[in-house]
């Protein structure tokens, strides 16, 4: 049980310059951090044929992925507890430290761990630049703020690619990483010098022994995958013992979230069947999605021979499919509340599309591999930020944060297994095509088939005979990573049709485009879907004359906003006042001076202050407005819920009476005013 401490009474937010200081280096972190999920996919042949292991190479993917996937959750917890600043900053350090080390990399060995610490420091990235937007933006402001970080992962889905190619191609695969180093320290030094707040701390008892856990035998799972009849046979001692130690690992895990006070995934949500199906669901999209990623770029430039750059351009197709998809269900997902049909749409289109990727082969034309691409990337689409919002819907309040970032955990995780089982697919498959072509003679002249298969490039030197049947081994064995991976998307299609449908909450339905992973915080995403509340507001007029009639005020809405101010503030300076809502001290002085006639508000002149009258009449809006907005958030039971219950008080007294609404009913006013004057 997490507990909150008073928040301070005026809590100085950045504003102007310094604000866009600090949201700039915050997107410029979480991008970073993005990227690394995608910019390293066109590169991966590269480094295979400088570093050699071609059978280690799902590795430099699935190491950052499970990484930043098991610390997220415990970063932002850490944040609440410690303060974000220095976390975030730590996390920075640790990033860019891992992308330096991967930088001077000497071997696939090291290229693996350092891609490890790198993914430390990539999940604080993420989960903290998210929370620190609530620490430096108004609530009403937070809703707009927090999708264009969204959009910071779409970007990165296309960029990555194309970024990754570009370094190959002009530089070498070494800035892929180097060019964390000048960005990150950047952000490093504008968040240090720009950031100054205080934020709210929660205390948090955090489950260490989980994570550990949990990574443990995710690790053992992947590896066992990974090695599974490549590096060793499936009954050697060593992929049984990987066995044996994840069983001994998850049996542990689960005996330690049963006890564990704020478990990294309780337990008790595996007894909903909407969390069970969006978590296997989100599992294949993570497979699909971060092994056609990883696996794609290889086909393109050896089966292919395009350039690295060449190939980001060929995946631009897929990442396009994937947010235009995204973005539009979203859309019709606010608009009509149905949000089942679009996963039962995606998975078939996935598994079609992955069926039409294993047919592929050398003489695929441009056009038919784009097409293809695109069909993935919209299937995909279709799926990801439903399930997010399916379990959103269904799960208590107390469950919300981590039920949200379970699922997105999933995803990741799925992503990891997926890479690694497309990695053992493709190396049984590439060397068992090599060894037939060696038996029936076709590869003479002291042709080496293990130094091929672990450098690609070495294709290119070959006898033109030589180098075409070699072409079509690859080929034959990247077409088979996609064909096993049909079944597994025809899983999710079944799975899909099990599914539940209730009507939507509004908060379920306030996601971003493209999901960022989540802290594991209900309380964050309380906010979120209330800042997204508030942010839809109707009018300020309409929205005040609703809490005059609710509250038993009658006021006109410019009094009733800057009594409301007035009281917030406890006492204010009419030129700050008149500042506030946009208009001058003498277009504001009818409105104060009502006020001030109707005993709610004192002034001597220069400073406004309430009255105790005007105090409780500020108090009755307030409690209008509460009232308002926990009746679209009663599926959460906000009053049976103490947290959710501070969460909602706290955002209706920062937004109600804000400078937004100020300007906003003054400015109404004033039109008004000159429509009637005219007449």
């Amino acid at each position: 049980m997490s507990t909150t401490t008073a928040e301070p009474a005026a809590r100085e937010m950045p504003k102007g310059r310094e604000l866009a200081v600090v949201l700039g280096a915050l997107m410029l972190s979480m991008l970073l951090a993005a990227l690394d999920q995608t910019i390293v996919a066109t590169a991966l042949p590269t480094i295979v044929g400088d570093l050699g292991g071609l059978n280690h190479l799902s590795w430099v993917v699935t190491a950052y992925l499970l990484s930043s996937t098991a610390c997220t959750p415990l970063w932002g917890k850490l944040g609440d507890q410690y303060g974000r600043k220095r976390l975030f900053q730590a996390s920075i350090v640790i990033f860019l430290a891992g992308s330096a080390l991967c930088g001077v990399a000497g071997s696939m060995g090291q290229l693996i761990a350092f891609r490890a610490i790198q993914g430390v420091g990539g999940g604080g990235l993420m989960v903290l630049a998210i929370a620190i937007v609530g620490d430096v933006v108004p609530p009403r402001e937070r809703g707009r703020y927090q999708g264009l970080f969204g959009a910071v992962f779409g970007v990165s889905s296309v960029c990555g690619p194309l970024l990754g190619g570009w370094f190959v191609d002009n530089l070498s695969w070494h800035w892929v990483f180097y060019i964390n180093l000048p960005i990150g320290l950047l952000a490093l030094a504008a968040i240090a010098f720009a950031l100054h707040t205080r934020p709210v701390r929660h205390k948090h008892r955090i489950d260490y022994l989980g994570t550990l856990l949990i990574i443990g035998w995710a690790t053992a799972l992947v590896l066992m995958t990974t090695w599974g009849g490549t590096e060793y046979d499936w009954v050697s001692p060593q992929i049984i013992g990987l066995g044996v130690l994840a069983v001994v690992l998850i049996v542990l895990w689960v005996y330690a979230e049963h006890r564990a006070a704020e478990p990294i995934i309780p337990l008790r949500l595996f007894r909903d069947s909407t969390f069970d199906l969006s978590s296997a669901i989100g599992f294949v999209v993570g497979f699909a999605m971060f092994g056609a990623m990883t696996y794609l770029p290889l086909f393109l430039q050896v089966v292919h021979g395009v350039s690295p750059t060449m190939s980001g351009v060929y995946l631009l197709p897929m990442m396009l499919g994937l947010l235009v998809a995204s973005i539009g269900s979203g859309q019709l997902i606010s608009k009509n509340g149905r949000y089942r049909i679009y996963p039962m749409i995606g998975t078939p289109i996935v598994a079609l599309a992955l069926f039409l990727l294993s047919r592929m082969g050398v003489g695929s034309s441009t056009l038919s591999m784009s097409l293809r691409f695109a069909l993935l990337g919209f299937g995909l689409g279709l799926v990801m930020q439903v399930l997010v919002i399916a379990v959103q819907n269904r799960v208590d309040y107390a469950d919300l944060g981590v039920a949200t970032s379970a699922v997105t955990f999933f995803r990741q995780i799925g992503g990891s297994f997926g890479v690694a089982a497309f990695g053992t697919v493709f190396a049984n498959r590439l060397a068992g095509n090599i060894t037939d072509l060696a038996k029936k003679g076709e590869l003479r002249g002291g042709f080496n088939p293990a130094a091929v298969q672990g450098n690609p490039k070495l294709l290119d030197k070959l006898p033109p005979n030589v180098h075409l049947d070699l072409l079509h081994a690859y080929s034959d064995a990247i077409s088979k990573v996609f064909l096993y991976a049909v079944p597994v998307a025809l899983v999710a299609c079944v799975l899909t049709w099990f599914m539940k449908e209730t009507p939507l909450r509004s908060g379920a339905g306030a996601v971003d485009a493209v999901q960022p992973l989540g802290d594991g915080s209900s309380r964050t995403e309380a906010e979120r879907a209330l800042s997204e509340l508030i942010r839809n507001d109707p009018s300020a007029l309409e929205l005040y004359g609703r809490l005059a009639q609710a509250a038993g005020v009658s006021l006109p809405p410019e009094q009733m906003w800057a009594l409301c101010r007035i009281a917030k503030d406890g006492s204010v300076r009419g030129e700050d006042l008149a500042e506030r809502a946009g208009v001058t001290v003498e277009e504001g002085r009818p409105h104060v001076r009502g006020l001030v006639e109707d005993g709610l508000v004192t002034s001597d002149g220069t400073t406004l202050a309430p009255t105790e009258r005007g105090t409780e009449v500020a108090e009755r809006l307030v409690r209008a407005r509460r009232a308002g907005l926990a009746r679209q958030i009663s599926d959460w039971s906000p009053d049976e819920n103490p947290e959710l219950a501070d969460v909602l008080t706290r955002l209706t007294r920062a937004t109600l009476g804000d400078d937004a609404e100020g300007r906003a009913v003054h400015g109404r006013g004033r039109h008004r005013a000159e429509r009637s004057g005219r007449r």
